[in-house]
């Protein structure tokens, strides 16, 4: 008779996790599938699940790993996940320990380039509407960039040769590895608050996409775009743009090129002054040379000369204006006294008491009502007979009708 041990849930779980870690294939495998219900979690880490067409699987990156990411996984992400697979005892549910993530497709870093420059795009980081413009003539400019570099090099001797007058004030910083975002953007601010410079160059040599990924930081980018002072970027790259290069006031593909663009060619300056004040000097000769010209047609002008003539037409002027104003009133006067004398022949006309001294009468009751009809009065009325020069009181005996 065999004898069955019997195993607590625990024992079993742990026993199939021992059976995951011993086997040599689960414990470095790599694994391709699209990412799906991703979350970051507050303490750092990331949880998600892998799935390809036929099958899921749960996986974990801990923050000890994911703080190193380039980029921000994300759902629908096809990626290759290296690592573990081992069971968590809670749940007792196999799952992928992540070490390694890697977009399948696209570089790492060209996925985290793409990412970070749609996010800060979004926030209006690269509009041309906050870029400043460069200083005419800066008495001092600030150089972010390492010390023993090519870029400072270069810097100095292409601005000594275009205005040895300027002062350049050297921020050192390293320009590739884990420090230099945090000392290249605090080069930034340090520039930009201080106010001791007229404008910052901030760059470095050439390399891989690797060397240069300082200038790709988001630290970086957003102390660039926020810098109260106009701001070149100068990274030895003409081919590719970082994002450094999209945030600052003005592009420079070479930090020499960066030195030609902040500092001005004094010999060419003066050259142009020069023109400037020849022109300036011809401008102010023709211009006086006009004045004078109109000056002496004023002199030699018939006003000028005779001026009591110009008063005599004037005067003579006013008088022809006077005596046509005083027949314009007359006529005017005239006509109005015509029409009122024909309207008041016409009102006359009209006057009932014109029209009783032709012989006419008006009869009326003692109210004043006037009397046209002969039925309108009785035998026994008194009537008014109204003449021209007075009244007749009258009473009627009959009245007839024609």
């Amino acid at each position: 008779m065999i004898a069955i041990s019997i195993l607590s849930v625990s024992a079993v779980t742990r026993y199939i996790r021992s059976l995951f870690e011993s086997d040599e294939t689960l414990s470095g495998v790599m694994v391709r599938g699209e990412i799906s219900n991703f979350k970051r979690h507050y303490s750092g880490h990331c949880y998600f699940t892998l799935k390809d067409s036929e099958a899921t699987l749960k996986a974990v990156m801990f923050r000890s790993r994911a703080q190193f990411l380039k980029f921000e996984p994300k759902d629908g992400l096809k990626v290759i996940a290296g690592g573990q697979i081992s069971v968590f005892e809670r749940d007792g549910q196999y799952q992928l320990y992540v070490e390694q993530l890697i977009p399948e497709g696209m570089g790492e870093l060209s996925l985290a380039f793409a990412q970070l420059k749609d996010k800060l795009a979004a926030e209006g980081l690269f509009d041309e509407a906050r870029k400043i413009a460069l200083p005419l003539l800066p008495s001092a400019i600030g150089v972010v960039t390492s010390p023993t570099g090519a870029a400072i090099r270069d810097i100095i001797t292409v601005a000594k040769r275009r205005y040895s007058g300027v002062q350049l004030i050297l921020f050192p910083v390293q320009v590739q590895g884990p420090e230099a975002p945090w000392q290249i953007a605090k080069g930034i601010e340090f520039f930009s608050h201080t106010r001791q410079v007229d404008a910052i160059i901030v760059g470095r040599g050439g390399g891989s996409l690797e060397e240069l990924w300082a200038f790709n930081d988001e630290k970086v980018v957003r102390a660039i775009a926020a810098a109260s002072i106009p701001v070149v970027s100068a990274v030895g790259h003409q081919t590719d743009y970082t994002l450094a290069d999209f945030a600052a006031d003005q592009r420079a593909a070479t930090p020499s090129q960066a030195a030609e663009i902040v500092v001005p060619d004094v010999k060419e300056l003066a050259k142009y002054i020069i023109s400037l004040r020849n022109n300036l000097e011809n401008n102010t000769i023709n211009m006086l040379s006009n004045r004078r010209h109109r000056l002496d047609n004023c002199l030699s002008s018939r006003s000028f000369q005779r001026p009591e003539l110009m008063l005599a037409d004037k005067r003579q002027m006013l008088d022809d204006y006077i005596q046509e104003l005083r027949e314009s009133l007359c006529k005017n006067v005239l006509n109005k006294r015509h029409s009122f004398n024909i309207m008041a022949e016409k009102i006359a006309m009209l006057n009932p008491l014109a029209v009783l001294e032709r012989g006419y009468s008006i009869i009326r009751t003692y109210d004043k009502r006037v009397i046209r009809r002969t039925r309108d009065t009785m035998p026994g009325d008194v009537l008014e007979v109204v003449l021209a020069d007075g009244t007749i009181v009258v009473k009627v005996l009959e009245p007839e009708e024609r």
